[in-house]
Order: C-alpha cells, then structure tokens, then sequence
C-alpha cells in the first residue's frame, strides 16, 4: 500500500543562518514534512504495522537543535538525510521555513523545499 503521511509545522528553535547574529541570537524555525511509504495496509490497528511518525519529528528536532548552518538547503537536506534512514520511508518532501528572517521587507517567512528519494 503507498501511503502519504504529512505532518505541519514542525516549531523547534535553532542558531542557524549566514549571518553571526542568527547564530548568536537563534530562532524559530518551521519545518513540514510529506512522507512516503509502501507498507502493506496494517491489519491488526498496530503501531508496528506503519511508519512512527514521532520518529520523524525527533529527526527534524535533532537537525534543528544541532550544529549550527548557514543555508536553509543544508538543514533541509540532513533532514531528509535522517528521514530517508528511517524504516519504512521510502521517499520524503521537507520544507524548511525561517518565519522571521532578518530581511525587513519579509514578513511571509523564507522556505527552502527539497524532495529527496531513497536509492533502489
């Protein structure tokens, strides 16, 4: 059974950006996530049937309060990194938004997105 599992606006706060302040002063940063799978269609309504999305979570908060970088591109790509090592996904979609950059003239955020699969 393919299977999509989406997950919105994953809030963790981080000291990432190519300015020094951002990695001083930290932010929120806002990280969504579409995730494939191809699992069979659980038969007994167990966890261990599917994909743990808790795990997902814990993945985007690990990158998000780690090491600092300076590029959204590098968060959202150790991201999918982490979410293409987990069992059962096969494919993954990451969004990763900086709601409040230091841009005056941006007041929507900045996202970067990348769509990443896993090697057959």
């Amino acid at each position: 059974m393919a299977a999509l599992i989406i997950i919105k606006d994953i809030s963790c706060y981080g000291y990432h950006g190519a300015l020094a302040e951002e990695q001083v002063l930290g932010q929120e940063f806002r990280v969504s996530l579409e995730l494939n799978m191809d699992t069979p269609a659980p038969e007994k309504d167990l966890l261990s049937e599917t994909v743990d999305y808790r795990d997902a979570v814990e993945t985007v908060r690990r990158v998000i309060e780690g090491p600092p970088r300076r590029l959204l591109e590098t968060l959202a790509e150790e991201i999918a990194a982490g979410l293409l090592a987990l069992p059962g996904i096969k494919g993954a979609k990451v969004s990763v938004c900086k709601p409040h950059p230091p841009i005056p003239a941006v007041r929507g955020g900045v996202a970067v997105e990348v769509r990443r699969t896993r090697g057959v």
